[in-house]
Protein backbone atom coordinates (compact mmCIF):
# COMPACT_ATOMS: atom_id res chain seq x y z
CA UNK A 1 0.00 0.00 0.00
CA UNK A 2 3.13 2.38 1.05
CA UNK A 3 4.95 1.54 -1.94
CA UNK A 4 1.63 2.25 -4.05
CA UNK A 5 1.66 5.91 -2.54
CA UNK A 6 5.00 6.54 -3.00
CA UNK A 7 4.98 5.37 -6.80
CA UNK A 8 1.85 7.75 -7.45
CA UNK A 9 3.34 10.49 -5.85
CA UNK A 10 6.57 9.98 -8.29
CA UNK A 11 4.58 9.69 -11.02
CA UNK A 12 2.29 12.76 -10.57
CA UNK A 13 5.25 15.27 -9.94
CA UNK A 14 6.95 13.46 -13.22
CA UNK A 15 3.70 14.32 -15.08
CA UNK A 16 3.78 17.82 -13.57
CA UNK A 17 7.31 18.42 -14.34
CA UNK A 18 6.68 17.36 -18.04
CA UNK A 19 3.67 19.48 -18.19
CA UNK A 20 5.58 22.58 -16.81
CA UNK A 21 8.77 21.75 -19.35
CA UNK A 22 5.81 21.55 -22.18
CA UNK A 23 4.22 24.74 -21.02
CA UNK A 24 8.08 26.86 -20.58
CA UNK A 25 8.30 25.70 -24.23
CA UNK A 26 5.23 26.69 -25.58
CA UNK A 27 6.03 30.22 -23.94
CA UNK A 28 9.34 30.33 -25.68
CA UNK A 29 8.14 28.99 -28.96
CA UNK A 30 5.10 31.56 -28.50
CA UNK A 31 7.33 34.61 -27.55
CA UNK A 32 9.77 33.51 -30.72
CA UNK A 33 6.83 33.22 -33.04
CA UNK A 34 5.52 36.61 -31.55
CA UNK A 35 9.34 38.42 -32.77
CA UNK A 36 9.48 37.50 -36.12
CA UNK A 37 5.97 38.07 -37.01
CA UNK A 38 7.06 41.61 -35.32
CA UNK A 39 10.49 42.02 -36.83
CA UNK A 40 10.87 40.37 -40.02
CA UNK A 41 9.43 42.84 -41.96
CA UNK A 42 11.57 45.46 -40.15
CA UNK A 43 14.60 43.35 -41.24
CA UNK A 44 13.90 42.37 -44.71
CA UNK A 45 13.38 46.20 -45.26
CA UNK A 46 16.74 47.06 -44.08
CA UNK A 47 18.56 44.14 -46.12
CA UNK A 48 17.18 45.99 -48.98
CA UNK A 49 18.98 49.32 -48.67
CA UNK A 50 22.47 48.79 -49.98
CA UNK A 51 25.35 49.05 -48.24
CA UNK A 52 28.10 52.33 -48.81
CA UNK A 53 30.66 49.87 -49.57
CA UNK A 54 28.41 48.39 -52.51
CA UNK A 55 28.40 52.23 -53.78
CA UNK A 56 32.07 52.07 -53.48
CA UNK A 57 32.81 49.31 -55.46
CA UNK A 58 30.48 49.87 -58.30
CA UNK A 59 32.26 53.20 -58.18
CA UNK A 60 35.77 51.53 -58.72
CA UNK A 61 34.45 49.15 -61.74
CA UNK A 62 32.84 52.87 -63.11
CA UNK A 63 29.53 51.52 -63.34
CA UNK A 64 27.93 54.87 -63.17
CA UNK A 65 24.66 53.71 -63.45
CA UNK A 66 24.90 50.91 -61.07
CA UNK A 67 26.11 53.73 -58.48
CA UNK A 68 23.33 55.78 -59.18
CA UNK A 69 20.52 53.15 -58.73
CA UNK A 70 21.89 51.90 -55.46
CA UNK A 71 22.78 55.44 -54.03
CA UNK A 72 18.99 56.00 -55.27
CA UNK A 73 17.70 53.41 -52.71
CA UNK A 74 19.79 54.27 -50.04
CA UNK A 75 18.74 57.94 -50.28
CA UNK A 76 14.56 56.75 -49.68
CA UNK A 77 15.30 55.72 -46.85
CA UNK A 78 18.00 58.35 -45.76
CA UNK A 79 17.19 61.15 -48.00
CA UNK A 80 20.44 63.00 -46.38
CA UNK A 81 22.89 60.90 -46.26
CA UNK A 82 26.14 62.77 -47.49
CA UNK A 83 28.16 60.15 -49.13
CA UNK A 84 25.06 58.42 -51.07
CA UNK A 85 24.21 62.25 -52.21
CA UNK A 86 28.16 63.10 -53.41
CA UNK A 87 28.35 59.45 -55.08
CA UNK A 88 24.84 59.97 -56.46
CA UNK A 89 26.05 63.38 -57.47
CA UNK A 90 29.37 61.61 -59.44
CA UNK A 91 27.20 59.70 -61.04
CA UNK A 92 25.04 61.60 -62.83
CA UNK A 93 28.09 63.95 -63.69
CA UNK A 94 29.80 60.93 -65.89
CA UNK A 95 26.11 60.21 -67.03
CA UNK A 96 26.00 63.74 -68.59
CA UNK A 97 29.64 63.77 -70.16
CA UNK A 98 28.42 59.91 -71.74
CA UNK A 99 25.08 61.11 -72.62
CA UNK A 100 24.62 62.35 -76.36
CA UNK A 101 21.16 64.28 -76.55
CA UNK A 102 21.90 67.64 -75.64
CA UNK A 103 18.95 67.63 -73.37
CA UNK A 104 19.26 64.47 -71.31
CA UNK A 105 22.66 65.62 -70.57
CA UNK A 106 21.86 69.02 -68.87
CA UNK A 107 19.29 67.51 -67.00
CA UNK A 108 22.03 64.78 -65.62
CA UNK A 109 24.55 67.41 -65.25
CA UNK A 110 21.92 69.94 -62.93
CA UNK A 111 20.84 66.83 -61.04
CA UNK A 112 24.71 66.45 -60.22
CA UNK A 113 25.18 70.22 -59.11
CA UNK A 114 21.84 70.05 -57.15
CA UNK A 115 23.46 66.72 -55.27
CA UNK A 116 26.13 67.98 -54.87
CA UNK A 117 25.54 71.51 -53.20
CA UNK A 118 23.50 69.78 -51.00
CA UNK A 119 25.62 66.96 -49.91
CA UNK A 120 28.47 69.96 -49.57
CA UNK A 121 26.33 71.57 -46.70
CA UNK A 122 27.47 68.76 -43.42
CA UNK A 123 29.86 66.99 -45.62
CA UNK A 124 32.90 65.60 -43.57
CA UNK A 125 36.34 67.52 -44.68
CA UNK A 126 37.58 64.33 -46.11
CA UNK A 127 34.65 64.15 -48.73
CA UNK A 128 34.55 67.84 -49.45
CA UNK A 129 37.66 68.42 -52.13
CA UNK A 130 36.24 65.85 -54.13
CA UNK A 131 32.82 66.96 -54.55
CA UNK A 132 34.63 70.75 -54.89
CA UNK A 133 36.34 69.55 -57.91
CA UNK A 134 33.29 67.68 -59.46
CA UNK A 135 31.38 70.32 -58.95
CA UNK A 136 33.52 72.69 -61.00
CA UNK A 137 33.82 69.83 -63.54
CA UNK A 138 30.05 69.82 -63.56
CA UNK A 139 29.44 73.44 -64.15
CA UNK A 140 31.45 73.71 -66.88
CA UNK A 141 29.57 70.46 -68.84
CA UNK A 142 26.67 73.24 -67.94
CA UNK A 143 28.40 75.63 -69.49
CA UNK A 144 29.06 73.87 -72.65
CA UNK A 145 25.52 72.00 -72.67
CA UNK A 146 24.06 76.03 -71.85
CA UNK A 147 23.22 78.31 -74.19
CA UNK A 148 23.80 82.72 -73.18
CA UNK A 149 24.35 81.32 -69.60
CA UNK A 150 27.48 81.53 -68.41
CA UNK A 151 29.01 79.49 -64.98
CA UNK A 152 32.47 80.13 -65.89
CA UNK A 153 33.36 82.11 -62.59
CA UNK A 154 31.65 78.88 -60.51
CA UNK A 155 33.95 76.47 -62.01
CA UNK A 156 36.92 78.31 -60.92
CA UNK A 157 35.36 78.80 -57.68
CA UNK A 158 34.82 75.55 -56.87
CA UNK A 159 38.42 73.97 -59.14
CA UNK A 160 40.47 76.70 -57.11
CA UNK A 161 38.78 75.33 -53.53
CA UNK A 162 39.32 71.98 -54.78
CA UNK A 163 43.17 73.10 -55.49
CA UNK A 164 43.23 74.94 -51.94
CA UNK A 165 42.01 71.81 -49.91
CA UNK A 166 44.78 69.72 -51.26
CA UNK A 167 43.00 67.99 -54.11
CA UNK A 168 45.13 66.45 -56.88
CA UNK A 169 43.66 65.71 -60.60
CA UNK A 170 45.72 65.84 -64.26
CA UNK A 171 42.77 68.28 -65.55
CA UNK A 172 42.20 70.54 -63.16
CA UNK A 173 44.15 72.92 -64.91
CA UNK A 174 43.22 72.65 -68.16
CA UNK A 175 39.82 73.41 -67.11
CA UNK A 176 40.63 76.56 -65.30
CA UNK A 177 42.57 77.42 -68.38
CA UNK A 178 39.10 77.04 -70.29
CA UNK A 179 36.90 79.10 -67.68
CA UNK A 180 39.47 81.74 -67.27
CA UNK A 181 39.65 82.35 -70.99
CA UNK A 182 36.11 82.35 -70.86
CA UNK A 183 35.86 85.01 -68.46
CA UNK A 184 38.43 86.95 -70.61
CA UNK A 185 41.37 86.74 -67.52
CA UNK A 186 43.82 85.96 -70.12
CA UNK A 187 47.16 85.94 -67.64
CA UNK A 188 45.44 83.46 -65.12
CA UNK A 189 44.02 82.10 -68.11
CA UNK A 190 47.94 81.35 -69.72
CA UNK A 191 49.06 80.48 -66.30
CA UNK A 192 46.53 77.49 -66.34
CA UNK A 193 47.71 75.78 -69.62
CA UNK A 194 50.85 75.92 -68.98
CA UNK A 195 50.76 74.32 -65.58
CA UNK A 196 48.65 71.75 -67.73
CA UNK A 197 50.72 71.29 -70.56
CA UNK A 198 52.96 70.17 -67.44
CA UNK A 199 51.09 66.91 -66.80
CA UNK A 200 49.07 66.42 -70.00
CA UNK A 201 50.63 67.86 -73.25
CA UNK A 202 47.69 67.34 -76.15
CA UNK A 203 47.09 69.59 -79.51
CA UNK A 204 44.02 71.01 -78.32
CA UNK A 205 46.19 72.48 -74.90
CA UNK A 206 48.98 73.88 -77.49
CA UNK A 207 46.22 75.61 -79.73
CA UNK A 208 44.40 76.74 -76.48
CA UNK A 209 47.12 78.71 -75.12
CA UNK A 210 48.22 79.92 -78.40
CA UNK A 211 45.00 81.45 -78.91
CA UNK A 212 45.56 82.77 -74.77
CA UNK A 213 48.93 84.32 -75.73
CA UNK A 214 47.20 86.21 -79.16
CA UNK A 215 44.57 87.83 -76.54
CA UNK A 216 47.67 88.89 -74.41
CA UNK A 217 49.62 90.27 -77.52
CA UNK A 218 52.38 88.28 -77.29
CA UNK A 219 52.20 87.28 -81.19
CA UNK A 220 55.47 85.73 -80.86
CA UNK A 221 55.35 83.43 -78.32
CA UNK A 222 51.65 82.27 -79.62
CA UNK A 223 53.90 81.56 -83.36
CA UNK A 224 56.27 78.86 -81.49
CA UNK A 225 52.86 77.00 -80.67
CA UNK A 226 51.21 77.25 -84.11
CA UNK A 227 54.18 76.18 -86.42
CA UNK A 228 54.68 73.12 -84.34
CA UNK A 229 51.18 72.79 -84.46
CA UNK A 230 50.70 72.91 -87.82
CA UNK A 231 53.79 70.17 -89.45
CA UNK A 232 53.54 68.25 -86.02
CA UNK A 233 49.71 67.67 -85.02
CA UNK A 234 47.74 63.91 -86.17
CA UNK A 235 44.51 65.88 -86.23
CA UNK A 236 44.09 68.40 -89.38
CA UNK A 237 41.46 70.09 -88.09
CA UNK A 238 43.77 71.62 -85.47
CA UNK A 239 46.82 71.81 -88.19
CA UNK A 240 44.23 73.68 -90.15
CA UNK A 241 42.97 76.08 -87.29
CA UNK A 242 47.05 76.61 -86.33
CA UNK A 243 47.32 77.71 -90.11
CA UNK A 244 44.58 79.90 -90.10
CA UNK A 245 45.92 81.94 -86.73
CA UNK A 246 49.21 82.34 -88.50
CA UNK A 247 47.62 83.83 -91.45
CA UNK A 248 46.14 86.16 -89.38
CA UNK A 249 48.76 87.35 -87.58
CA UNK A 250 51.10 87.49 -90.57
CA UNK A 251 48.64 89.61 -92.13
CA UNK A 252 48.43 91.97 -88.82
CA UNK A 253 52.08 92.64 -89.57
CA UNK A 254 51.82 93.04 -93.42
CA UNK A 255 53.58 89.57 -94.04
CA UNK A 256 51.35 89.37 -96.97
CA UNK A 257 52.67 87.09 -98.84
CA UNK A 258 53.48 84.19 -96.08
CA UNK A 259 49.97 85.16 -94.79
CA UNK A 260 48.94 84.12 -98.46
CA UNK A 261 50.67 81.29 -98.15
CA UNK A 262 49.20 79.83 -95.00
CA UNK A 263 45.68 80.43 -96.96
CA UNK A 264 46.45 78.50 -99.78
CA UNK A 265 47.58 75.72 -98.00
CA UNK A 266 44.41 75.63 -96.24
CA UNK A 267 42.25 75.68 -99.09
CA UNK A 268 44.50 72.51 -100.72
CA UNK A 269 43.55 70.88 -97.64
CA UNK A 270 39.74 71.99 -97.66
CA UNK A 271 38.64 74.12 -100.33
CA UNK A 272 35.60 75.14 -99.11
CA UNK A 273 36.96 76.23 -95.89
CA UNK A 274 35.24 79.93 -95.47
CA UNK A 275 37.59 81.92 -93.11
CA UNK A 276 40.48 81.18 -95.65
CA UNK A 277 38.27 82.58 -98.14
CA UNK A 278 37.63 85.47 -96.43
CA UNK A 279 41.21 86.00 -95.34
CA UNK A 280 42.57 86.61 -99.00
CA UNK A 281 39.88 88.96 -99.34
CA UNK A 282 41.33 90.98 -96.22
CA UNK A 283 44.63 90.31 -98.27
CA UNK A 284 43.61 92.00 -101.35
CA UNK A 285 41.58 94.73 -99.34
CA UNK A 286 44.99 95.64 -97.97
CA UNK A 287 46.41 95.58 -101.23
CA UNK A 288 44.05 98.01 -102.74
CA UNK A 289 42.67 95.39 -104.91
CA UNK A 290 38.55 95.71 -103.98
CA UNK A 291 37.18 93.49 -106.91
CA UNK A 292 39.53 90.52 -106.19
CA UNK A 293 38.65 91.03 -102.64
CA UNK A 294 34.84 91.54 -102.86
CA UNK A 295 35.03 88.11 -105.09
CA UNK A 296 36.42 86.51 -102.02
CA UNK A 297 34.30 87.57 -99.45
CA UNK A 298 30.99 86.51 -102.03
CA UNK A 299 32.88 83.06 -101.80
CA UNK A 300 32.84 83.21 -98.44
CA UNK A 301 29.31 83.35 -97.85
CA UNK A 302 28.65 81.09 -100.54
CA UNK A 303 30.29 78.43 -98.38
CA UNK A 304 28.52 80.15 -94.83
CA UNK A 305 25.88 82.45 -95.43
CA UNK A 306 26.38 83.57 -92.28
CA UNK A 307 29.96 84.67 -91.71
CA UNK A 308 29.97 88.18 -90.05
CA UNK A 309 33.01 89.25 -91.41
CA UNK A 310 32.33 88.54 -95.16
CA UNK A 311 28.73 90.16 -94.06
CA UNK A 312 30.23 93.11 -92.46
CA UNK A 313 32.52 93.84 -95.22
CA UNK A 314 30.15 93.47 -97.80
CA UNK A 315 27.90 95.94 -96.00
CA UNK A 316 30.49 98.61 -95.55
CA UNK A 317 30.11 99.84 -98.97
CA UNK A 318 31.84 96.91 -100.31
CA UNK A 319 29.41 95.16 -102.08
Amino acid sequence: MGNNTVRNGNTIRKKNKFLKIISILLVFFLVVLVFILTFRPIFLHVTKVPSISAVYSAWNANDFNLVHDLTEKILEERPFDNTALAYQGYAYFYLSVAEKEPSVSLNYVNSAINNLRIAMRDAPSSIRPQIYYILGKAYYQKDVLSSYVYYADSVVYYLEEALQAGYQADDIAEYLGMAYAQLGMTEESIVSFSNALLTNESDILLLSIAEQYINNSQPDIAKQYLYRLKSESADEQISLKARLLLAQLHAEEGNFEDALQEYTAILEKNPENADAHYGIGVLYEKQGDLAKARAEWRKTLKLQVNHSGALKSLNNGKS
